[in-house]
């Protein structure tokens, strides 16, 4: 699973992906610093089983601290998109080729209101951030309508009394969107089209259609960016008011607070309500006083930065993933070497043991037997549904060397 970092020009993208991943990527006070897309691996925070299991864990993919376990996912943040985007203004083509690549997009909004809509400085406050999310989707919607209507007479004149022909066509035109047979089915049914009468759709069904796709397809939640400013609150509220999933950020804290805990200055786990200072005196009053600002600006008002709250929102509660953890015997949780809990995978909901020992190695899967639930003893057939925070064992007719 991939989860994209989108939003007009110069709102903080590339410093809530940098905060996210520490990765050095371009970051300036202009739009369109971003020109390439950068992908860089964030982490997952989840509540490791390692507590509930009353073991010490050693984990190989991931991290944990005191029970907290960190799983690599992939992040990809691509340029700012400005109006006009769908017909090429900008770097709309690229920005909305590479977006096609997630599976869930955290949408990143100056909530200072000091960006206009074209991603330049304004004055603070002067800027409704919910005018630029309308913008953002409404061109995403404008972008997959046009792949709609490439060869729309065509193909919606086609004789198909049920409609199956003309489901298929919308499918393969949009597969380079991830979007499935039964997404587009779902949708055309949602929206209240006819799939055997396309002729008759008009120019506003097939906008609808397309946005409804985005929708299912590309879920989103809103990064209320900046909110440690002083206009920020007042947004803040306004776009929670609009009923959407809203978690205010504030990018650059997240930044100094990860940085200064690479450099052995404060003890910070991504996503806690806390930092500790680790020696003060070894600070220059320019660094304390940065600290300083972030416990008042950002820890007091907001609880946390909500750079990695994003994160585990979009994947948790958008995609709606599972974390499952492997082991190749049950009873000790642990793999052939006796490392206890090494690895812990993140899947999408809805996983099976099957998917598991395909996800695991693809030899698992072709011999696959069955699988152990390691907590309970109980065998799992190739079709059971994991939950979060499963432990299985995988058993298969085929070894291998991985589990």
């Amino acid at each position: 699973m991939i989860v994209g970092v989108v939003g007009k020009p110069n709102v903080g993208k590339s410093t809530f992906f940098a905060a996210a991943t520490l990765k050095d990527v371009p970051i300036a006070d202009y739009p369109f610093t971003t020109i390439q897309p950068n992908v860089g691996v964030a982490y997952l925070r989840t509540k490791c089983v390692c507590k509930e299991l009353g073991v010490t864990d050693k984990p190989r993919n991931s991290t944990c601290a005191d029970g907290i376990r960190l799983i690599p996912v992939k992040l990809v943040d691509v340029a700012g998109l400005v109006e006009g985007a769908s017909q090429g203004r900008g770097l709309g083509n690229q920005f909305l080729d590479e977006v096609s690549r997630a599976d869930a997009l955290i949408h990143v909004v100056d909530a200072s209101g000091s960006t206009d809509a074209e991603g330049r400085k304004a004055a603070m406050g002067s800027h409704d951030p919910a005018g630029d999310i309308e913008m953002v989707e409404r061109e995403f919607d404008l972008w997959i309508y046009g792949l709609i209507m490439k060869d729309w007479e065509r193909a919606s004149h086609v004789p198909d009394q049920t409609g199956g022909k003309l489901v298929e066509h919308l499918a393969t035109r949009l597969s380079g969107l991830s979007v499935s047979l039964e997404d587009v089915e779902q949708v055309v049914l949602t929206v209240g089209l006819k799939a055997e009468r396309p002729a008759a759709w008009s120019s506003d069904q097939l906008l609808e259609l397309a946005s409804g796709i985005r929708k299912l397809t590309k879920p989103s939640l809103i990064a209320a960016n900046k909110a440690d400013l002083p206009a920020a609150e007042r947004y803040v509220e306004g776009l929670k008011a609009t009923g959407r999933r809203v978690v205010p950020c504030a990018s650059e804290a997240e930044l100094l607070l990860r940085r200064a805990t690479e450099r052995g200055m404060v003890r910070y786990t991504p996503g806690d309500s806390k930092f500790e200072v680790l020696e003060p005196a070894r600070l220059s009053p320019a660094q304390s006083g940065a600290l300083e600002m972030v416990e008042e600006r950002v820890m007091r008002v907001y609880g946390r930065t909500g750079v990695q709250e994003a994160i585990d929102q979009a994947f948790f509660g958008l995609l709606q993933a599972i974390v499952v953890y492997p082991v190749e015997d049950e009873n000790k949780f642990s793999d052939k070497a006796g490392q206890v809990l090494p690895d812990a995978y993140v899947m999408r909901g809805g996983s099976t043991a099957l998917d598991l020992a395909r996800t695991v190695h693809t030899d698992l899967a072709e011999g696959f037997l069955y699988g152990v639930d390691a907590k309970t003893g109980k065998r799992l057939a190739s079709d059971h549904r994991l939950a979060n925070g499963d432990v299985v064992r995988i058993v298969s007719s085929k070894a291998t060397k991985k589990a």
